[in-house]
């Protein structure tokens, strides 16, 4: 890095460590639960399983982008937020509406209720954070 570069925006002061926390706990739960799901039995509910794991693959993108810190992660972070909160309120309406079309859940099934409904405020939560933070820094 020469001295006429600038180092990345931090995305994970204050409350944007507690995210990446947040997130870096969801990426173990979803990749290990969907591993092991696709391990063990993915014939008995491919679906479930595979949503889990591109759950695990989006927590893992933000993850990332936060830690990563700068403009161009903050744009890519809340992409994939947006488009996390949209899986899991479209999963979590199909759970509810069509239940028999997910022989076992997925981390995103009635909006997260096996995990607290962190899937559903997670997203909610680090969009506000990323909108927040992209408005300090044009101060």
């Amino acid at each position: 890095m020469t001295a006429t570069q600038e180092k990345p925006a931090r995305l994970i002061g204050g409350p944007g460590l507690l995210l990446v926390w947040f997130y870096g706990v969801m990426v173990v739960g979803a990749v290990s639960r969907s591993a092991y799901q696709i391990a063990t039995g993915f014939d008995r509910a491919p679906l479930s399983y595979s949503l889990s794991a591109v759950a695990g693959v989006a927590y893992g993108f933000i993850t990332y982008s936060l830690v990563r810190g700068g403009e161009t992660a903050r744009r890519a972070a809340q992409v994939c937020c947006a488009a996390e909160l949209a899986g899991v309120l479209i999963v979590g309406t199909w759970t509810l509406i069509e239940p028999s079309a997910f022989p076992d859940s997925t981390v995103w099934s009635q909006y997260g209720m096996g995990y607290v409904f962190i899937p559903v405020l997670l997203p909610l939560s680090a969009l506000y954070w990323l909108r927040r933070s992209r408005t300090a820094a044009t101060r």
